[in-house]
């Protein structure tokens, strides 16, 4: 945490009802916060008292924070709830537009965009209104040849998205389609403008005249189109990629014109959950509420070999038939990662037609495979990508409709093959 100014404690000070807010405020942002998390916060800081910034922050840090990955968010309503002048200007600059000059302003890192709404609460201007200044006179801006909105929020990572954007990126999900290629079987079927002659077909023709023949019968080779499973964590570490990608789930489950045959959902965490029946709701805010209320396992711990061993043995012959293609979404970051996990991916990989493992973790320019879970899993997919974006979710279509595309898989394999 950095260096703050020290508290300025008023003799008739609310402390509670301002620890209140500041827990709707979290809330707001995002964290699993409830009310009896917000009585031990008041009782803590009661017994730990309420000197000096540093012992506060850790007080109610120890009481709201549950997962590693929310204390991004933390800090950033910490610092601008509790009075922290400089940083309330940088987050109202976030919700505002700003003529940039040469000097470039950093960029807002995770969480800090969905701290600001939480706490200003639409106290931004829409980004599409003119700014105007202290004389009253419009600032009109040209935006012509800049990016548009909607391409941005295609390449902005979902952990950095304010609840504005993530509203509007999930309606772009639902219009996302995910196309594939069909099937080409050994069976045939008769074809007048077909590719192989059908000899059989031939002959019959030729015994109704006589044995004389007269024209040559063809076929066509039958095309099928595969299932389509999902294997969705949807761990403490995952949660909110989660959301975000069984909303593409859900729209790909109901566009019946996608060419998938079936498809099937699967969530896990330290359990597998089937929500397939779940995600044929066509009503997606229904449908996820539903999977959640299914899943008890949600934000929870990660056991990924158990969940494929469960997958591997209950479901693996009812939905991997017919040349599936498995969508595996996952950071990889198992707790009991080892020769059980190694043998349950190659089993699930020698199962399906194609694996492909989607990781939000890919999307780190420094990204290597060191931890043990994604040394083990990394061998037996087909094609290894990122999953952080829209734009990444588009990128699936390339990787489906080609079945050379491996993605970062070679260059992942090279590392630990180096290291």
């Amino acid at each position: 945490m950095a260096d703050l100014p020290a508290l300025q404690i008023p003799e008739d000070g609310k402390l509670a009802h301002n620890v209140l807010h500041f827990a709707r405020a979290l809330r707001l942002a995002g964290l699993p916060v409830g009310p009896g998390r917000v009585i031990d916060a008041i009782r803590a800081v009661e017994a730990a008292g309420f000197s000096e910034r540093g012992d506060f922050y850790h007080t109610l840090a120890a009481c709201f924070l549950s997962r590693p990955e929310h204390r991004q968010v933390y800090d950033q309503v910490f610092r601008l709830y509790w009075r922290d002048p400089r940083f309330l200007e940088h987050m109202m600059s976030l919700m505002l537009p700003a003529m940039r000059g040469v000097a470039e302003d950093r960029k807002a890192r995770a969480a800090e965009k969905r701290a600001a709404e939480a706490l200003l609460d639409g106290a931004g201007r829409p980004p599409d209104l003119p700014v105007p200044d202290e004389s009253g006179q419009q600032v009109e801006i040209d935006a012509r040849q800049t990016q548009s909105a909607r391409e941005r929020l295609k390449t902005l990572d979902f952990e950095q998205m304010s609840l504005t954007e993530i509203a509007e990126a999930r309606r772009m999900l639902t219009d996302l389609r995910l196309p594939v290629p069909p099937i080409r079987t050994r069976r045939t079927r008769p074809a007048s403008h077909g590719q192989l002659p059908d000899w059989r077909a031939t002959m019959r023709m030729a015994l109704r005249h006589g044995g004389e023949l007269r024209d040559l019968s063809f076929k066509n080779r039958r095309v099928r189109w595969p299932n389509l499973v999902v294997l969705c964590d949807i761990s403490g570490s995952m949660s909110q990629y989660s959301r975000m990608v069984l909303h593409f789930v859900h729209a790909v489950a109901n566009n019946r014109g996608a060419g998938w045959d079936r498809v099937h959902a699967f969530t896990f965490g330290t359990r597998l959950t089937n929500i397939t029946r779940t995600l044929a709701n066509r009503d997606v805010d229904a449908a996820l509420a539903a999977a959640g209320a299914q899943a008890p396992d949600w934000e929870g711990g990660t056991r990924i070999a158990a969940a494929l061993h469960a997958f591997n043995r209950d479901w693996s012959r009812r939905v991997l038939g017919s040349g599936a293609v498995v969508l595996l979404i996952t950071d990889g970051l198992d707790r009991d990662a080892g020769d059980r996990l190694c043998a349950e991916m190659e089993r699930l990989h020698l199962s399906c037609q194609r694996l492909i493992w989607i990781n939000p973790l890919l999307r780190w320019e420094g990204f290597a495979p060191r931890a043990c879970g994604i040394r083990a899993m990394l061998p037996h997919v087909d094609c290894f990508r990122a999953g952080h974006s829209i734009r990444a979710l588009e990128d699936l279509a390339a990787a489906l409709s080609s079945a050379r595309d491996s993605g970062e898989r070679d260059r992942m394999l090279a590392l630990m093959r180096n290291s």
